[in-house]
């Protein structure tokens, strides 16, 4: 048979693979096309001679297809069967060695199925079939993410929510100039992490990133933990006197962490470091000039704080100048798979399983409110990770009150329900009111939570009696 085939001249072969209206690439064993289907072409809308010598890496990057099947095979050395991503549709793509007389690697056959046809195509295959193709396919990928894990590398925000471009444009912009950063949000969204990828892309990349959280150190302390003292500057110092760490931040960056926690007393002190650049150590004669880059956070408004007494407006407007507020989880609930998948990989590294999500699990946690947000996230992937049942993390294996909160936010709705349109909409809406009320610290934070003005939130609990005895 093999010697009948050798009789049929190539540009007839191809012809062949034309007619039979599948996906077909043959690639060399680094990558270049060689040959591409007619149906491929139509597929994603190019010119065979456009692809013809291309290299699928190439390709992958020029978001052609996702991922590309050929290089996973060439990585792998093995025969392998994805979902892959090709413009706005996907199919499954088989990816096949093909060895020479010697039994070593010498191309790449990639074949692809639209979905509908590929279940239709036997029997035998099955949705759960596919859904480990899936599962596969993202693990793959995740685990070039996770490298970076592994280097004990410092991870970066995840996301491609819009939410999460306008971050990252605006974090690369602070990060090339000296100005103080003031970075807010929830707790849990990452504001540490912020502060150290503003850290990383300056220019004070090479020098110290210190962080303080001013929440951690007793208050009697904090003044010489920030600026140092002198020897002998009070009862039990150290004889050789302690440097701050604005000090041991010099040429570098110091993250001042829930900055709201500030005493009163302290704030007029870090004034004079943001605006003249020196601070007096506890005990010295004079000041002392600092070469330090400020970046604050907090989960407070300070604006009320201002309004209370609680914090100087001076400080606060010092404080202003670059702004970043880091949106909720809910708030770009896009990126929450891509965050459930590194965190599954990362884990699954850390602890050596292999652990997957079932769809209903994904469906959960895609739909939970997440008040703990990325931190919450991370956690409870390592719990499901560590105390699973089986590698398919299961409904059952769900924290309780993570199950409860879900099935709080289901409402039932059906043309056959006994309840209004009207009584339905009030429903919903008194949910998201009570939610909003229990995890946010104020009205305010509430209202602008749930895009509302806070007189119309005000109204609503009211309306609802929905009191603070509730939290």
């Amino acid at each position: 048979m093999n010697q009948n085939m050798l009789k049929i001249e190539p540009e007839y072969l191809f012809k062949i693979m034309d007619y039979m209206n599948k996906p077909i690439y043959i690639t060399d064993m680094n990558g270049r096309i060689l040959f591409v289907s007619d149906f491929s072409c139509r597929w994603i809308g190019k010119k065979r001679e456009d692809l013809i010598g291309k290299n699928v890496s190439q390709l992958e990057r020029e978001g052609i297809f996702k991922p590309s099947v050929a290089k996973i095979v060439l990585d792998k050395k093995q025969n392998v069967s994805v979902v892959q991503q090709v413009g706005e549709g996907k199919g499954l793509t088989t990816g096949h060695l093909i060895l020479d007389e010697n039994d070593e690697p010498k191309y790449v056959v990639t074949l692809g199925y639209d979905i509908p046809d590929f279940v239709g195509y036997s029997s035998q295959i099955k949705i759960e079939e596919l859904e480990s193709a899936f599962r596969y396919y993202v693990h793959e990928l995740l685990k070039l993410k996770t490298k970076l894990v592994r280097t004990k590398e410092v991870p970066f925000f995840i996301g491609q929510s819009r939410g999460y471009d306008m971050l990252k444009e605006t974090i690369e912009k602070v990060a090339c100039v000296e100005t103080t950063v003031l970075i807010t949000g929830e707790t849990g969204v990452g504001k540490t992490l912020i502060a150290e990828r503003i850290h990383h892309l300056s220019e004070r990349k090479d020098r110290p990133f210190i962080h303080l959280n001013c929440a951690a150190i007793p208050e009697l302390l904090l003044e010489s933990e920030l600026f140092g003292y002198q020897k002998g500057a009070f009862t039990g110092a150290n004889a050789n006197g302690k440097p701050g760490l604005v000090k041991i931040a010099e040429k570098g960056t110091l993250f001042l962490d829930e900055i709201g926690e500030l005493p009163l007393h302290l704030q007029p002190k870090l004034l004079q470091l943001l605006q003249n650049k020196t601070y007096i150590p506890i005990g010295a004669p004079q000041t002392v000039k600092a070469d330090v880059r400020i970046i604050v956070a907090t989960n407070c408004n300070l604006e009320d704080m201002v309004k209370e007494g609680k914090f100087r407006a001076d400080l606060y407007y010092r404080l202003h100048i670059l702004p970043i507020r880091i949106p909720s989880l809910r708030e770009r609930k896009e990126d929450i798979f891509s965050l459930l998948q590194y965190n599954l990989e990362k884990f699954n590294y850390l602890h050596n399983h292999k652990r997957v999500l079932s769809t209903k699990v994904v469906e959960v946690l895609q739909n939970y409110y997440w008040p703990g947000n990325v931190r919450e996230l991370e956690n409870i992937i390592e719990q499901l990770v560590i105390m699973a049942r089986e590698d398919e993390i299961a409904i059952q294996d769900l924290p309780k009150h993570l199950l409860d909160s879900t099935s709080d936010q289901e409402v039932s709705i059906s043309i056959d329900a006994e309840n209004s349109l009207h009584e339905v909409l009030e429903s919903v809406e008194k949910r998201m009111i009570t939610q909003a009320f229990l995890h946010h610290k104020t009205t305010r934070e509430a209202a602008k939570a749930l895009g509302v003005t806070q007189s119309l939130f005000m109204r609503r609990l009211a309306k609802y009696a929905i009191t603070k005895e509730e939290k």
